[in-house]
Order: structure tokens, then sequence, then C-alpha cells
């Protein structure tokens, strides 16, 4: 099998790239599905995420932070495209920190659990 082409110090297995938390997973699928629902389009997407890239001062040159902008970008396009405010955004936000805070490894991650 072909190896796609890897970003320097990019995680990767034997068949290509991979993520290093399942978090990251989940910020790529939501960037996706929020994509096909019409939250936003692709160049909406690149130019937000390549902004946020671009205005960080310090170069992540081990590719740690990389889906730190990913949630960064969602954040403010949802904001910008959908009705809900940024209040009950970062509200939502905090909820599901907690939340995942206080779950069990493993375990499915329940909004309202937030004994830490």
């Amino acid at each position: 099998m072909n190896t796609p082409e890897l970003l320097p110090n990019q995680p990767h297995d034997h068949e290509g790239p991979v993520f290093r938390e399942p978090w990251e997973a989940q910020a790529f699928a939501m960037a996706v599905s929020l994509h096909a629902k019409g939250v936003f389009t692709w160049t909406e997407w690149t130019e937000t995420i390549g902004a946020l890239i671009a205005a960080d001062n310090e170069p992540d040159e081990t590719g740690e932070r990389y889906y730190g902008y990913w949630l960064a970008a969602l954040e403010q396009l949802v904001a910008a495209n959908t009705p809900i405010s940024r209040e009950l955004l970062s509200d939502r936000k905090n909820a599901w920190d907690k939340a995942a805070r206080a779950t069990p490894h493993g375990e499915a991650i329940i909004l309202g659990r937030n004994k830490v």
C-alpha cells in the first residue's frame, strides 16, 4: 500500500496518518459533518483554520496543537453561521469538558456528569 505523504512529525502507522487522541478524530468528524449539513463551506473552513494557524506566534513544529486549531475554527464557524450565541456555545463547551473529565476511560460521555 502506498503511504500518503506525511507532514513532519505527523503520527502515523503502516497505513498512513493517525490521530494522537480520540478527541482529534471526533473534531475531524464534526468538521466533516457540519460541512455536510451546510454550516460552512470548505473555503470558509480553510480560511478560518489557516488564519488561526498563521496568527500563532510559535510554530507548531510537532503538530501537537493542530487539532486545537480545528476546535477553535469549529467554534468560530458555528458561532458565525448558526443562531447559537457565543455565551451558550461557551456554556455547552464547558459542560462537555466537565462531563468528559468526570467520565471513566472507555465509558460514554454523559452531559451533566461533572464530578471530577
